[in-house]
């Protein structure tokens, strides 16, 4: 009784600021689950053939691990996928872990205003799988980096967000991305309200946020992201 007391209260908590997954089925297979749902996130729409991709970084509560995923979009040429480990078989705690990251890039022509919702299902962690034997001279896949994550809300005006590695790690990476914790997918007008630039310099990630008038009374956010690496 005491453990679904606690799984109710953590639920509770997720939903503040957020609405229901709605149409989303990231618990769908699950017998326990704890929904979280990311903000809109602004995705690129600039054309040709090279498209620019947007990452977003969503984690579970504490000892929860991700096992399902899905998301909701303001359009149909919003493609989506997410990182995932290497290991056998494919399954949570062993392909996820407590976060995941999102990709999404829009692969259509004309959009204005595109985002997608990311979800994620949470469910108790219960361990991986089993360890396979190394061969002689060879390495299995780790991870040899991580993402060190900072989110703030954007407000009308600039302001300056900063990720940055710890003393022992190098920067081998960065990204950046918007999102509005609005009901419905914000239109064109509200997504283009925020705009910001990111640079580099030493093992900082910087981005430069400027946010318009129309940002009174909605939480918007910023994600910054600086991929470290953990390994000489």
């Amino acid at each position: 009784m005491r453990s679904l007391v606690a799984l109710t209260a953590v639920a509770a908590l997720l939903a503040l600021g957020a609405d229901s997954a709605g149409a989303a089925r990231e618990c769908d297979g699950l017998q326990v689950c704890v929904p979280v749902a990311g903000p809109w996130v602004v995705v690129p729409t600039g054309g040709g053939a090279s498209r620019q991709e947007v990452q977003y970084h969503l984690s579970c509560p504490r000892r929860y691990v991700v096992g399902g995923l899905d998301a909701v979009l303001s359009h149909r040429a919003i493609d989506v996928s997410f990182l995932g480990r290497l290991g056998s078989p494919v399954n949570p705690g062993i392909t996820t872990s407590r976060t995941v990251v999102f990709v999404a890039s829009y692969v259509g022509s004309g959009a204005r205003g595109a985002t997608f919702r990311p979800h994620i299902g949470c469910m108790p962690a219960a361990g991986g799988g089993s360890r396979i034997p190394t061969s002689a001279g060879a390495f299995r896949p780790g991870e040899p980096t991580v993402r060190r994550v900072r989110q703030v809300r954007v407000r009308p005006g600039s302001a300056t967000v900063v990720a940055r590695c710890s003393a022992r790690e190098r920067l081998v990476g960065s990204a950046h991305a918007f999102g509005f914790y609005t009901r419905r997918a914000p239109d064109a007008s509200l997504v283009a309200s925020v705009s910001g630039s990111r640079t580099v310099s030493g093992n900082a990630v910087r981005v430069e946020v400027r946010g318009d008038a129309e940002l009174g009374g909605v939480r918007a956010v910023v994600q910054v992201q600086a991929i470290c690496s953990r390994t000489s």
